[in-house]
């Protein structure tokens, strides 16, 4: 774990094409390779980008409904390595589908939102599954499987709030806010509410929804996904739904489709998940995200 963390902390730092700075920890994980190992069900695992049948994913486990931690295998969860925890939700039930496809085994990985890029990059593990944008700055850096959800951006709010009536981002205008560190929500849209008193932004999702729990700020920007999730888990916010509105944020494609991202020039794993994910539609990536929502933890431990 040490040794690990070292590494990270290097990575995230010296990284020059990292979209996020900043460090990073997780438990040691498999080296991506291209030996040719014979996976499970007759696959050759180099062949598909893979090394040993194993892909190795790494998500945070606090971005529910993505992902989350939980402390039992229910609902399918999958243990998280060199943890006695367990990681499920919509990125977990993704990565079980390619598995299954592939005839690879699963290892997730449990790591910080900084530490997502510059371990995809020096292949700490195969692929990120974390419901990140495929947005133009990070596909310079990682290649993209998917899309595998279309998320459209929008607020929350606490229903008692004088924002909770608000039909459009000028609606917003003055009031705090804030989002999750080194996402668009924070760097691109926020920005776009009219004299905005934008806060720090937050450390994870978890923390950006305490943010609005707690009357820090009177609302934050997220994606749809994750505003549905905070209002399940929390009843007294609203959520904020701009879409169809000319009073709307501006968005291009990248900032609201969400991708598997993998070493720059690994065709073969991105090639063997976008084969799977391209048989979905975006009825079924939304029944299953319905699903993760259906099931989320109500507090992620």
């Amino acid at each position: 774990m040490k040794r690990l963390l070292t590494l990270l902390m290097a990575l995230a730092m010296t990284a020059s094409l990292a979209a996020c700075g900043g460090t990073g920890s997780s438990g040691d994980t498999a080296d991506s390779g291209n030996s040719g190992t014979t996976a499970e069900g007759g696959e050759t695992a180099g062949s598909s980008g893979v090394e040993d049948g194993v892909l190795t994913i790494a998500m945070e486990c606090a971005y529910a409904p993505y992902n989350w931690s939980q402390s039992d295998d229910s609902n399918g969860a999958v243990p998280i390595k060199d943890s006695d925890a367990y990681a499920n939700g919509y990125d977990v039930m993704i990565a079980k589908q390619i598995c299954e496809a592939n005839g690879w085994e699963l290892e997730v990985v449990r790591t910080d939102w900084d530490s997502l890029v510059p371990g995809v990059q020096s292949g700490v593990y195969d692929a990120v599954i974390a419901g990140q944008s495929m947005t133009a700055e990070r596909m310079e850096q990682v290649d993209f499987a998917g899309p595998y959800y279309y998320a459209s951006i929008v607020c929350v709010t606490k229903a008692d709030s004088p924002y909770a009536g608000a039909a459009g981002i000028s609606d917003l205008a003055g009031g705090s806010c804030t989002a999750q560190i080194a996402t668009i929500w924070y760097d691109s849209m926020l920005p776009q509410i009219q004299d905005a008193k934008i806060q720090p932004a937050a450390e994870s999702a978890p923390a950006m929804l305490m943010a609005l729990e707690t009357g820090t700020v009177d609302f934050i920007c997220t994606d749809m996904p994750t505003a549905k999730g905070a209002v399940v888990a929390y009843p007294d916010m609203k959520l904020l739904d701009f879409t169809g509105s000319d009073d709307n944020f501006e968005v291009d494609e990248g900032e609201i489709n969400i991708g598997v991202s993998v070493r720059k020039g690994n065709a073969e794993l991105k090639d063997a998940i976008d084969s799977v994910l391209s048989t979905m539609t975006e009825d079924d990536f939304n029944a299953m995200m319905d699903e993760a929502i259906a099931i989320q933890p109500l507090s992620e431990s």
